[in-house]
């Protein structure tokens, strides 16, 4: 954030006046004026006593010139929805001459909290003053912080000026993030642990892939009986590692979810999501998020290479400004799931008509296993509170569908934990909570 001199003449400090030297002036000029009607000395300089004091504060604080830089420090940049961040003010007085009486106020979203005020008595040349505020949010999204604004004031509180700076900084506030237990999911290929698969794990000595010789080549991995044959030096390429790659689709449809506020089903579904996203880039998958409206986040290694750190960066901020769209249907997601080949595909999903049900068995076969978070969103909506423990006839259908199709669904209703879903998520068929189903 760079220095504030703006400059400012008698005009803007007469402007400046606060209520007390706005009544100083006026009741000078109302003495100046009675002396002169009562033809009284003393009342005479009492009023010209009460009429220069304000005017000589804001020609004073007018024309000085301070030179002062802040700076903004946000610990973390981005915090999880009901956890406090920490945002830290650094002012810089990088004139020759001290400051007077700084006030410092800091500009926030009221979802934050209330605006946070500083006094500074006095700044050294040369000098700086670090101040800090706690921020704290219940919602997912992101909130500008700042232009810090700067009010210079006189000893006396006659003349207050103020002094904005134009850089301002954004707090990204993710989604709650659940820790989530290791499991083996059908059809999945593991991402670098104990089953890291290999492209060339299943092929025998006449199969090694040989290319030449080049400086730099390890001797060890020569290949000298290719090497006697071909009369130069060939060295065995090394076998690269297949990377787990993985999707996870959130339904982000307003048709599809109940309830508002951070008791939604949607939320649950984006906080789902962020886990879910979290647990396979810590287990090494590849991953992407992608939504119904075809918004495809590439993940780790996908388009640049970006790192796990980088890909979890990239998702969490779409996530954190996710919101409900407009469709009625998945089918803007096939395409990216077509083009993405096989691999894990985790489906955080809302309400379900029949071709809905019937498009996701069918992109089922283009997937090395898939896993479904289906929300009874029902329950979100109150409408079932007298048999929280029932599905609707249509509801416990979709399950069996799905089920049929090869997903491995995990019915979902209010107030039901992700960690403990997930961890039901390593059986072909994960149990129900709905005592009705039939099959369960």
């Amino acid at each position: 954030m760079g220095p504030s001199d703006e400059p400012s003449g008698l005009r803007a400090g007469l402007r400046g006046l606060t209520t007390r030297g706005r009544s100083f002036l006026a009741a000078g000029v109302t003495a100046v004026v009675c002396a002169y009607l009562l033809d009284q000395d003393a009342l005479l300089r009492v009023g010209v006593l009460l009429a220069a004091l304000p005017l000589a504060a804001a020609l004073l604080l007018s024309n000085t010139r301070y030179r002062v830089a802040s700076g903004r420090r946000l610990s973390p940049r981005r915090a999880v929805a009901g956890q406090e961040a920490r945002v830290h003010l650094r002012v810089d007085n990088v004139s020759r001459v001290p400051t007077g009486l700084l006030l410092l106020e800091d500009k926030v979203p009221y979802v934050l909290g209330p605006r946070p005020r500083f006094v500074l008595d006095r700044v050294e040349p040369r000098g700086n003053r670090e101040v800090s505020y706690r921020v704290r949010s219940d919602l997912r999204g992101r909130y500008p912080l700042g232009p810090l604004q700067l009010r210079l004031s006189d000893p006396f509180g006659m003349c207050e000026l103020n002094r904005s700076f134009s850089a301002s900084d954004v707090l990204t506030v993710v989604p709650q993030i659940l820790p989530l237990p290791y499991v083996r999911l059908s059809g999945e290929w593991a991402g670098q642990g104990d089953s890291h698969a290999r492209a060339l794990a299943l092929a025998g000595d006449d199969d090694v892939i040989l290319r030449e010789y080049r400086p730099g080549d390890d001797l060890r991995r020569v290949h000298w009986k290719s090497t006697a044959r071909y009369g130069e030096l060939m060295v065995r390429r090394e076998e690269q590692p297949r990377k787990a790659r993985a999707t996870v689709l959130l339904d982000t449809r307003e048709v599809g979810h109940r309830g508002s506020g951070p008791a939604s089903s949607f939320e649950w579904a984006v906080s789902c999501t962020a886990s879910v996203t979290a647990h396979l880039l810590e287990r090494g998958y590849q991953t992407r998020l992608l939504t119904d409206t075809g918004l495809a986040v590439p993940g780790s290694g996908a388009g640049g290479g970006n790192t796990a750190p980088d890909a979890s960066g990239l998702i969490l901020d779409a996530l954190a400004v996710a919101d409900l769209s407009e469709g009625a249907g998945l089918s803007r997601a096939e395409e990216p799931l077509r083009a993405g080949g096989e691999g894990l595909l985790v489906a955080v999903l809302g309400d379900l008509d029949e071709e809905q049900v019937a498009r996701l068995a069918r992109l089922r076969n283009r997937t090395g296993g898939a896993v479904a978070f289906l929300l009874d969103t029902a329950t979100w909506a109150g409408l079932r509170m007298l048999a929280p423990d029932t599905g609707g006839d249509e509801f416990r259908d979709r399950v069996l569908r799905l089920r049929e199709a090869g997903w491995t669904v995990l019915p979902v209703r209010a107030g039901d934990s992700v960690t403990e879903l997930w961890r039901a998520a390593d059986r072909a068929e994960a149990p129900s909570p709905y005592r009705n189903e039939a099959g369960a």
